[in-house]
């Protein structure tokens, strides 16, 4: 048998289990080494405790104690600006007033006003028919009325404006009506003017009807006159804003006739600064 001849620089054989293991501790070799984990931004809990994820929308913040004493003085600065600012305008209206008392109190010592009197001085009636035998009867009567108003005042002048009226009733039922003319009373002067007032297709009741038979008959026929007259007071060349006049009359006449007399004559006055 032939041995065989190896050449002199030929490695030595190698066994199959020496090649395996060669070439596994090649490939040990050769693998790649796992890169480094970058460093995370969030803090990494420490072992032995958990992390629990919420919804965003379920976070609820806790302010931190210094914004509660923060808000507290802030709300007890607005409080008091607040009060401060009503007190100023409480003192403002205060004073407003106190200066409106003290010139009206002026202007009385100075102007000394007094209020007009009124009264009604006559009345003539046309066009009642209470002896109709038709108790449906219309009738359009008409009233001539005399007033007097008195303006005793020494630097006070009333001017009458227009939109006027004049009305005459009788239990609650308007008989005519009418306007008041337009006119300037002067101080310390007496002016008597006279007004139509008229009424169209006034339908009496039989109960009115007997009634005002019944007051005739016995001379007392109670009548009421209402005057409302918007008026400007003048103070020496100043004219103040419109005034309301409001004259309430209560009057008895003894017939409903051109010869009518009054007897029982009583005037209220009041005014609507507004």
């Amino acid at each position: 048998m032939t041995d065989r001849v190896h050449p002199h620089n030929s490695p030595p054989p190698v066994s199959e289990q020496s090649k395996t293991k060669s070439f596994q501790d090649a490939a040990v070799d050769v693998a790649p080494h796992p890169l480094p984990t970058p460093p995370s931004d969030k803090p990494v809990p420490p072992l032995g405790t958990y992390t629990i994820k919420i919804p965003r929308d379920q976070i609820y913040r806790v302010p931190p104690p210094g914004n509660a004493r923060l808000y507290e003085e802030y709300t007890r600065r607005k409080n008091h600006r607040n009060r401060c600012c009503c007190c100023w305008f409480i003192g403002l209206i205060f004073v407003l007033l106190v200066l409106l008392g003290i010139t009206a109190g002026v202007l009385y010592l100075v102007f000394r006003p007094e209020a007009p009197k009124y009264s009604i001085q006559q009345i003539n009636i046309r066009g009642i028919n209470l002896t109709s035998p038709s108790s449906t009867a219309a009738s359009s009567p008409v009233f001539d009325v005399t007033v007097k108003a008195d303006n005793p005042n020494n630097k006070i002048g009333i001017s009458y404006e227009k939109e006027s009226s004049a009305e005459i009733f009788y239990n609650n039922v308007i008989l005519c009506n009418g306007v008041m003319p337009t006119f300037y009373q002067p101080s310390n002067n007496v002016t008597v003017f006279k007004t139509v007032l008229e009424g169209s297709g006034i339908k009496l009741n039989n109960e009115n009807r007997r009634a005002l038979l019944k007051a005739q008959t016995k001379r007392k026929v109670p009548l009421i006159v209402k005057l409302r007259a918007p008026v400007k007071i003048k103070v020496g060349s100043v004219k103040t804003w419109k005034i309301t006049v409001k004259i309430d009359c209560d009057l008895t006449v003894d017939q409903l006739t051109a010869k009518a007399k009054i007897g029982y004559r009583h005037c209220n006055f009041r005014v609507d600064l507004w």
